[in-house]
């Protein structure tokens, strides 16, 4: 989740390509930078229409193509013991100056205790709602995220298992852990090995990524972030302050559109971590990085949300650079109203559009913030109904509904809509 939070969304421009074009990396980011009308005829298709068609086991309680089938199965996440994370460099590349202080002050130590309270029973009556609307709902096992640990490389505290969203990403029948790339989510993973386990002796596949050492070569010790203006400029140049040295990602920069699955470089997701996801999803998958006028990517869905088969939400203060692809094949993109969300109320992982960082049940139904009547409005006007949830202080933990959740199983089967 965390999508910086604290600035959920988007990636470093067109200029980012450009970048690393001129580096070691070119080949990656051409073979995977391809626009969907060329993904459509190679042969990297032809193979998946032969290869993808096996059907999941029949026991298997994971199967999810998309955004948007209906939902049947869900991990919602905890807010239970959730922790600031120590203001390491990574942390502070991707939160606001304004809460620098409080990362400063509190890192390492539980989040304002009477908030996470409140945050925890939001999140208990979102649960109640998604059990009341027939879907089934499971969490992760709660820790205590204080404890510090030590590698050969670093020591830190934890943070939370509030965002699986963050940290599972489902394809088919296959769960992927992500490798992450904060060291206060180094052992993240551990929350949810029971339920994982569950799924694998049930048939589902289950991948783990590369796990990064997360030394210090990971990451610029010197990315230069003093204002908005110096952000703008590093993502106009393709500057991240993680850097090539070893495959990482969170799978929140990814977004699932049956055969197609779009993703951006951010402060959190390398090339190397979009390559190996390339790799190991094709020839019955195609990766497509596309890349947004962000000054501070990190993870997709409050910048570019899919809702629908031919249905995009795309945040309007940061734009897509790619969004022709998707208007020339017919889809419908949509931009949100503006947030509604008061300036006074804490947001320490996250910007105000979280608003369109929703949750689609099916087609027709969408569990949205009950405090954002504009986007609700919006969705009546689709002809989609809204299932209005309180969230707001849950929001100040970084992420929306989308975030505080990772669907397991939705009905429906693998299909392209893009060909």
């Amino acid at each position: 989740m965390l999508r910086v939070r604290c600035l959920r969304g988007g990636s470093r421009g067109a200029e980012a390509a450009h970048y690393i074009g001129s580096r070691v990396f070119t080949g990656w980011v051409q073979r995977t930078f391809q626009s969907t009308q060329a993904a459509t005829a190679s042969q990297n298709t032809r193979a998946a229409d032969d290869k993808a068609t096996s059907p999941v086991p029949k026991d298997c309680l994971v199967c999810s193509y998309n955004e948007w089938d209906p939902l049947e199965e869900v991990i919602v996440g905890r807010a239970e013991n959730a922790c600031v994370p120590p203001f390491s460099v990574e942390v502070k590349a991707n939160t606001y100056e304004k809460y620098w202080g409080f990362y400063q002050q509190f890192g390492g130590q539980s989040f304002p205790k009477d908030h996470l309270k409140k945050a925890i029973a939001e999140i208990e009556e979102m649960c109640n709602i998604l059990k009341g609307e027939g879907v089934i709902v499971k969490r992760p096992d709660p820790i205590d995220w204080s404890v510090k640990y030590k590698t050969p490389d670093f020591e830190s505290t934890g943070m939370y298992a509030a965002m699986p969203r963050d940290i599972l990403l489902v394809v088919g029948n296959e769960i992927i852990e992500a490798p992450m790339a904060w060291r206060a989510r180094f052992f993240e993973y551990r929350a949810y090995r029971r339920l994982i386990k569950d799924y694998f002796n049930s048939g589902a596949k289950w991948t783990t990524a590369p796990k990064p050492t997360m030394a210090d070569e990971l990451y610029d010790q010197n990315y230069p972030i003093h204002s908005v203006e110096d952000r703008h400029k590093l993502a106009a140049q393709g500057k991240f302050v993680t850097t090539e040295f070893e495959p990482c990602f969170d799978a929140a920069d990814f977004i699932r559109a049956g055969r197609d699955i779009f993703v951006q470089r951010s402060q959190v997701t390398n090339y190397m971590g979009i390559e190996w996801m390339r790799r190991h999803l094709a020839p019955d998958y195609r990766v497509h990085i596309i890349s947004f006028k962000d000054p501070n990517p990190m993870h997709i869905d409050a910048t570019f949300n899919i809702i629908g088969p031919g249905l995009v939400l795309s945040n309007p203060d940061r734009p897509c650079h790619q969004i022709e692809l998707f208007k020339k094949a017919g889809w419908t993109v949509i931009q949100p109203p503006v947030p509604l969300i008061p300036d006074d109320h804490p947001l320490w992982m996250s910007s105000k559009w979280l608003s369109m960082n929703v949750l689609m049940l099916d087609e027709k139904r969408v569990m949205v913030d009950a405090n954002e009547t504009s986007i609700q409005k919006m969705f009546e006007k689709l002809g989609i109904s809204t299932i209005k949830v309180n969230i707001r202080h849950a929001n100040s933990l970084g992420g929306g509904f989308h975030c505080w959740t990772c669907d397991i199983r939705r009905r429906g089967t693998l299909q392209s809509y893009f060909d």
